[in-house]
């Protein structure tokens, strides 16, 4: 299978019609047909249906979608780390990182770089531990922001030295809001709103001292600010770090802390035995000196 093609198959994705995507390429329609054919012969496997007015994936299509833009997301990063002149220390830095206060500490160290190395670029992309530690087994990024405990036969890690603290995002007019601090037995009746990534045992089921089949869970998020607009609209109470959502002048929503005090620490991760290009060690060397 080659780039050329996967390149071909993104853009009539893109397009969602072979016309388009043809037009696009500057290829002619039988042409790039022909080329999208021969891929779906080799791998023996339907992965367009072709409609009167567009393209519709299968679910082999779609899957090879995701996997066609990581494959060359990450051509196109190891070129640009390979073709850097052995003189000059530029080039991309890509983190990625759960929502979280402390990446301000991230762009800190990042703003002190910037004055002895502007070619240096950074690119922070946004999820949960899953949608990290994906992409950085991948290779796709260079360092994931982690809470929690590290998998240190995987990883090599740096410890912040501040903490997150957990607490309840909820409306201001909400039943909840007149408590100065919120406490498990407050939420074991309450429609709530978690994280996807929560489990039975972890930090958050412990503070509760419930399963989560015993809890009214009316929602899972992995990005936070979408779980603030269910909250907004009073779906449910939503348990969350501070410091991510706006709750001040005319905000709908208020955040009252957990008590007992649940905090979480954080580490900046990247795999072992990395070879960073020089864009990356730098900037691990300054965020180092920073901590």
């Amino acid at each position: 299978m080659e780039l050329r093609v996967l390149q071909y198959f993104l853009a009539v994705t893109r397009e969602q019609s072979i016309s388009g995507a043809a037009e696009s390429l500057h290829l002619s329609q039988p042409t790039l047909s022909r080329q999208l054919k021969d891929m779906e012969d080799e791998l023996g496997k339907q992965l367009m249906i072709r409609g009167n007015r567009k393209i519709t994936l299968t679910e082999e299509g779609m899957i090879l979608r995701k996997r066609a833009e990581e494959i060359l997301d990450l051509v196109q990063k190891t070129e640009q780390e390979i073709t850097v002149s052995d003189d000059t220390v530029a080039g991309d830095v890509y983190i990625g990182a759960g929502e979280t206060d402390a990446v301000h500490l991230l762009a800190k160290a990042a703003r002190q770089l910037q004055h002895s190395y502007p070619d240096i670029h950074y690119h922070i992309s946004s999820g949960d531990t899953k949608d990290v530690l994906e992409s950085l087994d991948k290779g796709l990024i260079d360092f994931g922001l982690l809470f929690g405990p590290v998998d240190t036969s995987k990883y090599e890690y740096l410890e912040f030295p501040v903490k997150d603290a957990y607490g309840i995002l909820m409306r201001k007019d909400s039943p909840l809001a007149e408590k100065k601090s919120i406490y498990p037995e407050n939420l074991w009746n309450q429609p709530l709103i978690i994280n996807r990534n929560t489990r039975d045992g972890d930090l958050l089921t412990t503070w509760l001292g419930k399963k989560i089949d015993e809890l009214n869970v009316t929602a899972t998020y992995n990005l936070l600010f979408n779980a603030s607009l269910m909250v907004d609209e009073g779906l449910g109470y939503a348990l969350a770090l501070d410091k991510i959502i706006n709750t001040t002048g005319d905000s709908n929503l208020c955040f009252i802390p957990c008590e007992p005090e649940l905090n979480v620490g954080m580490n900046l991760i990247w795999k072992k035995y990395q070879i960073f290009p020089k864009a990356a060690e730098k900037f691990l060397k300054e965020f180092q000196s920073l901590l």
